[in-house]
């Protein structure tokens, strides 16, 4: 039996066309990591500025002077809706400093006494007040700090511009998909006005049902009448014939 031979030019041609199969096949995956990575930055406005949920803090300056203590009615307001909206959204005690060392410590301690007493008149407790002296800088101006943490949610930060908007050249220009900072702004006024942030995390528990007004309504239901509310006199005002 006679052994089949290749010719030489023959097996070069072969190793050369396995190695071109070989590059091209290196080249396609470095053009499909290429697309992998370029995808990885999403498209959404919702996905690019997501509004995050952290603790931030909320803190209030009550400044004083040297040869004044007490509260002005301004700072008197602001105290008590520091207070108030303590009692809502605190996920901390209250942080008091107050400022040891200069001119302003007996209008400082005449500030405090006032301060407890707002506290103490919109039922925060003693206990949740926690007092601490700090040295004030000669050239500052001396204030009272107020802070305690909250829940905080936020979007952004916007302003950021990677890329043209206007013609050119490179490639995101014509893939026709929204600039960065698309849709930023709104997010970031949304998160701004929630009022609570836990609400994008999860819902609320349900509040009791109104027993005496679902009384009502099964009774109709039992008799066949329309279990519907009976509201009269909001349709009683009359079209102005002013300009007729």
């Amino acid at each position: 039996m006679t052994a089949l031979r290749i010719p030489a030019d023959r097996r070069r041609q072969a190793a050369l066309r396995l190695i071109a199969a070989a590059a091209l096949t290196s080249l396609l995956g470095g053009c499909y990591q290429t697309q992998t990575a370029r995808n990885d930055v999403p498209s959404d406005y919702r996905d690019r500025h997501p509004i995050t949920v952290r603790e931030g803090a909320r803190q209030v300056d009550v400044f004083v002077g040297r040869n004044r203590g007490g509260l002005t009615p301004s700072q008197r307001a602001d105290v008590l809706a520091f207070a108030q909206n303590w009692r809502h959204e605190a996920n901390s005690g209250i942080v008091v400093e107050v400022p040891q060392g200069g001119g302003t410590d007996r209008a400082a301690a005449d500030t405090m006494r006032e301060i407890h007493s707002i506290f103490a008149a919109s039922a925060v407790p003693r206990n949740a007040v926690f007092v601490r002296k700090y040295r004030p800088e000669a050239a500052s101006l001396t204030s009272i700090k107020l802070q305690y943490s909250k829940m905080m949610a936020e979007a952004g930060p916007c302003g950021q511009w990677p890329k043209d908007l206007g013609p050119s050249a490179g490639r995101e220009y014509f893939e026709n998909r929204p600039y960065w900072n698309f849709g930023c702004a709104t997010q970031r006024n949304l998160a701004s006005q929630i009022d609570n942030p836990a609400d994008l995390v999860q819902p609320r528990g349900e509040s009791p049902t109104w027993a005496a007004r679902r009384s009502v309504a099964m009774d109709k239901y039992r008799r066949g009448e329309s279990p519907s509310g009976t509201y009269s006199g909001y349709d009683a005002g009359k079209i102005s014939d002013l300009g007729k």
